[in-house]
């Protein structure tokens, strides 16, 4: 049997609605309006105020002048020195004699020689702790469940019983075993006492809080001897998660040959994650990266974003610039890369670039237009309009909008400058190949936690999916505070002060686990603490 559903758009069979609701739904279904109405209304008679909020020349002139001179200064840089660059090579294609960039492999690096005695000390000390364990002690020292209050007029709870349940719920959820199952480890607390827990005190919001709460108290326990200074750049990417395929998120991945739905993660180099989201498969990555750049609630200074192909875009170079962070990916596709110049008479200042450049940037339109960039990128700023509906307004489908074309230019220009950085430094590949790897290990680290029901979201409502994955961020930031002071009470042994070669240092992670297990049925036992300082030890 098939059921007809009536829209503003016609006539829909429910096999069709998921492809309808993903593609009109976010900026089309639920409104009336145009895009136009997503931008601020005061801008022209506050225009200096959000000029000043971005960070921006009022004057189209002085924003042209700045990123003209920008790219002229490296790509002569860059024509210069490209003819001693061992390291990359423009090869010219025997069909239609047009430049390919051509990378040479990178050296490989120094195998790090102490790590694994830095691991077997750490487990000799702490055999096995219980990961609820670590997120408990985390609350103790940090007292991150402050955030979650009820969303009732009053709780009839006692402030050690809530504590507790609290602890439990956001571990069942965060580990995907269910409350069912952790209900059932502790006398005193039944499944329908932690439902309650979770309905009235446990919501995205406040759990995004706790994790903002968390990161701060790990950028302030970071010992720059160990972790160097603070560090203001996150390596983005996705990874795939079975889902239900009855919710209208899932999606089927072409890469991943699987169904499920997307997690996005903003994570710093020592690991720290310091943005989740959830999104479908199809979704732009782009759009995700600077949500998060923008939404993350810590203290951290964001300054520059790394990623893969997937989450960059010439829209993407623009509005990065335009918002004062570094968008600094791993092309895959580096080999089909075209550089842009100035102007017409400038091209012939880049003999040695002349078979990869592309033609001239349109300087007039960037200033005709200015003034109208910048609204909808104070747009952005404001959280008047999310990032992913903005890159669907400016697309490629939306070619002849001004505004698009613009901003093209601009992303031309910088993505120009990026890549002449990027052959330039050697040190700038490998800092971005380093960052990217470390998202990668997360990958592997957040699959040991979400480990149950086999590593599946098995929901259908999507309130739960995302405090699934928001409770799992949670676990996954207190693991990193808990080790994080474990590598630095073992390191602070005399023993191991000296020993450390500064390979070991660049390969140092707080992304270990060997010493924890996940597993089981666990009491928690509130008065029971984790002796992590020296002293403590010598207390006891």
């Amino acid at each position: 049997m098939l059921f007809f559903y009536n829209y503003p758009f016609g006539t829909l069979k429910i096999k069709h609605f998921r492809a309808f609701f993903r593609k009109v739904a976010p900026h089309r279904l639920f409104r009336n309006t145009g895009p136009e109405e997503d931008l601020p209304k005061d801008f022209d008679s506050n225009a200096e105020y959000y000029y000043k909020k971005l960070g921006l020349p009022i004057d189209g002139n002085d924003y042209v002048q700045t990123l003209q001179a920008s790219l002229d200064h490296n790509l002569q840089q860059l024509n210069n020195s490209i003819t001693d660059n061992n390291k990359v090579k423009i090869v010219l294609t025997k069909k239609n004699n047009v430049g390919k960039i051509k990378l040479m492999p990178y050296d490989a690096q120094i195998e790090p020689s102490n790590l694994i005695a830095l691991q077997q000390a750490i487990n000799r000390r702490w055999s096995t702790i219980n990961l609820i364990d670590i997120l408990k002690e985390t609350d103790l020292r940090v007292g991150f469940t402050k955030h979650f209050h009820t969303v009732a007029t009053r709780a009839n709870v006692s402030e050690d019983k809530l504590l507790k349940r609290l602890l439990l719920s956001l571990y069942a959820i965060g580990s995907n075993t269910g409350l069912k199952r952790i209900s059932a480890a502790n006398d005193d607390t039944n499944y329908s006492d932690l439902r309650y827990i979770k309905r009235r005190f446990i919501n995205v919001v406040n759990t995004r809080q706790a994790i903002a709460e968390i990161v701060n108290a790990i950028l302030e326990i970071r010992d720059p001897r160990i972790w160097g200074s603070a560090t203001t750049g996150c390596a983005c990417d996705s990874t795939k998660v079975s889902s239900w395929d009855q919710n209208l998120m899932t999606e089927w991945h072409t890469r991943y040959h699987g169904r499920g739905v997307m997690i996005y993660w903003h994570v710093d180099k020592n690991a720290a994650c310091i943005y989740s989201q959830l999104k479908t498969c199809s979704s732009s990555e782009v759009g995700s990266m600077i949500k998060g750049v923008l939404d993350h609630c810590t203290k951290m200074d964001m300054k520059q974003s790394y990623v893969d192909t997937h989450g960059q875009s010439t829209i993407g170079f623009a509005f990065s610039h335009l918002l004062h962070f570094d968008l600094l990916p791993r092309l895959k596709n580096i080999k089909k890369q075209k550089l842009y110049y100035s102007t017409t008479k400038d091209k012939g200042n880049y003999k040695n670039l002349s078979s990869i450049l592309k033609s001239s940037i349109n300087w007039d339109l960037i200033k005709k237009y200015y003034h109208e960039v910048v609204k909808y990128v104070a747009a952005l700023r404001t959280g008047m309009v999310e990032p992913e509906v903005m890159l669907k307004i400016m697309s490629s489908d939306n070619n002849d909008h001004p505004v698009y074309q613009a901003l093209t230019e601009i992303g031309n220009a910088v993505k120009t400058i990026f890549l002449c950085r990027y052959l330039m430094s050697e040190e700038l590949r490998v800092e971005i190949h380093e960052a990217l790897n470390v998202v990668e290990r997360l990958n592997s680290i957040m699959g040991f936690i979400f480990y149950g029901k086999l590593g599946e979201i098995s929901t259908n409502n999507r309130e739960d999916q995302e405090l699934a994955i928001v409770c799992l961020h949670l676990l996954q930031v207190c693991m990193v505070y808990i080790n994080t002071l474990i590598i630095q009470e073992v390191l602070s042994d005399p023993i191991w002060q000296s020993r450390l070669t500064p390979e070991d240092m660049r390969a140092l992670t707080p992304l270990i686990h060997s010493h924890i297990n996940p597993y089981g049925l666990f009491p928690l036992d509130l008065n029971k603490r984790l002796i992590i300082e020296q002293h403590k030890q010598v207390a006891a």
